[in-house]
C-alpha cells in the first residue's frame, strides 16, 4: 500500500509542477505563451488532468481558468494522500517509511 501511495504522490506532484510551470509562463510569456516550447510542453503534461475538470466543470467557467481549477484540486488530492502516507506509517510504528 505504501508503494501505491509512493506512485500516486509522485504523479500528483509531477502534475503540480507542470501546472505551477504553466501558470508562471502564462505570466512572464504574455500572448506569445502559445508560441512558447516549454508552454506547450507543459500544456501536454497537464492534460490529462486538466481535460477531466473541463468535462466536469460546468460551461460557466472559461477554459483559461480551467488549469487553475486543476491545480486546486490536485493540491487538495496530493494532500490527502500525504496525511494517508503519513497515518499508514505511524500505523505501521515507521518500518519502511524512511
Amino acid at each position: 500500500m505504501l508503494n501505491v501511495l509512493n506512485i500516486l504522490q509522485l504523479v500528483l506532484y509531477i502534475a503540480l509542477i507542470a501546472l505551477l510551470g504553466q501558470g508562471v509562463l502564462f505570466v512572464l510569456a504574455g500572448p506569445k505563451r502559445d508560441t512558447n516550447v516549454f508552454y506547450q510542453l507543459l500544456k501536454i503534461l497537464s492534460k490529462p488532468f486538466t481535460l477531466p475538470v473541463r468535462k466536469l466543470t460546468p460551461n460557466k467557467v472559461s477554459d483559461s481558468q480551467v488549469p487553475i481549477v486543476t491545480f486546486f484540486l490536485l493540491l487538495i488530492v496530493y494532500a490527502v494522500v500525504t496525511f494517508e502516507k503519513i497515518n499508514l506509517c505511524v500505523e505501521a510504528g515507521m518500518e519502511g517509511c524512511k
